[in-house]
């Protein structure tokens, strides 16, 4: 059983996140946020059943290579993920609020297909294996414009619950033909990355736990369960996090020590590395 994380306990290693980020070397900060592009899309996409493993990914999208015998609609889905990802990212950079205009760009990005990304659903959809039957296309309109509503207006505990029910309730009214489920996961870390939280992925081993907790939310409106699993997914990230700042803290500590004053230590490696070019 998961422990049980504090929103104390987040704010307190949020603070150390938020005054340690700037301290990063350009290098540093690029090469972690690269990691996360990767590992990010790879989740976001596999999660939902895309095949690519994470090496795939990555050559897709740092080694700029094509892996064979792959579908052109796995490649895509890869490709369309960190295209909305990148514009995430800028979005938060220049302070543009989250607003429903945001999110059916940010889908766009996601489902790059004339008359698909970025448009409301005019069909019935259904998710597979749930017992949640997304609302009528004709009340789609109506579920977004209460959806943009609660955004701006509806109080929440903290901007991580904020964050799980932007998530959810996208997840719940699944506004779109396709690919509801990667711009939900895109929303909830625009709000998180944009009140200065890491953003987190959800990791394909804990998908049986988040699409329960999704379900549990659109039945029956119990957000719960999927907050609880956010703050979990929050305080790993924020772990990763400073353990990351730490061991770069000691390589530069390390590198400014002469010499004859240097203690051998061992090597740290991380998950991807730009100086690592695997598979070759």
């Amino acid at each position: 059983m998961e422990n049980t994380v504090t929103l104390d306990v987040l704010e307190k290693k949020a603070a150390q996140y938020r005054a340690l980020l700037p301290r990063l070397s350009t290098f540093e900060r690029e090469d972690h946020e690269e990691n996360f592009m990767v590992e990010f899309t790879h989740d976001s996409t596999s999660i939902e059943g895309n095949t690519l493993t994470l090496i795939q990914t990555k050559m897709i999208l740092t080694d700029r290579i094509t892996p064979a015998e792959i579908s052109l609609k796995e490649l895509d889905e890869v490709r369309g993920h960190a295209s909305a990802w990148e514009f995430v990212k800028e979005c938060v950079k220049n302070g543009t609020p989250l607003s429903e205009n945001i999110i059916r760009d940010i889908h766009e990005h996601v489902v790059p297909v004339r008359g698909v990304g970025g448009m409301y659903r005019s069909i019935p959809v259904y998710i597979r294996g749930a017992q949640h039957v997304p609302p009528n296309p004709m009340k789609v309109r109506d579920e977004m414009g209460n959806y943009a509503y609660n955004l701006e207006h509806h109080s929440f505990s903290d901007e991580i619950e904020k964050a799980a029910w932007l998530h959810a309730d996208l997840v719940r009214i699944h506004p779109f033909q396709d690919g509801n489920g990667r711009t939900a996961r895109l929303v909830m870390n625009y709000h998180l990355m944009a009140n200065g939280y890491p953003p987190t992925s959800i990791k394909l081993k804990n998908r049986e736990r988040y699409f329960a907790a999704l379900e549990e939310y659109s039945l029956h409106r119990e957000l719960k369960p999927f907050k609880t699993l956010l703050y979990q997914n929050m305080d790993k990230e924020l772990d990763a996090f400073l353990s990351m700042y730490s061991m770069h803290k000691r390589e530069r500590d390390l590198s400014n020590t002469p010499p004859e004053r240097r203690k051998r230590s061992p090597n740290m490696v991380r998950h991807i590395s730009k100086n690592e070019d695997r598979g070759r």
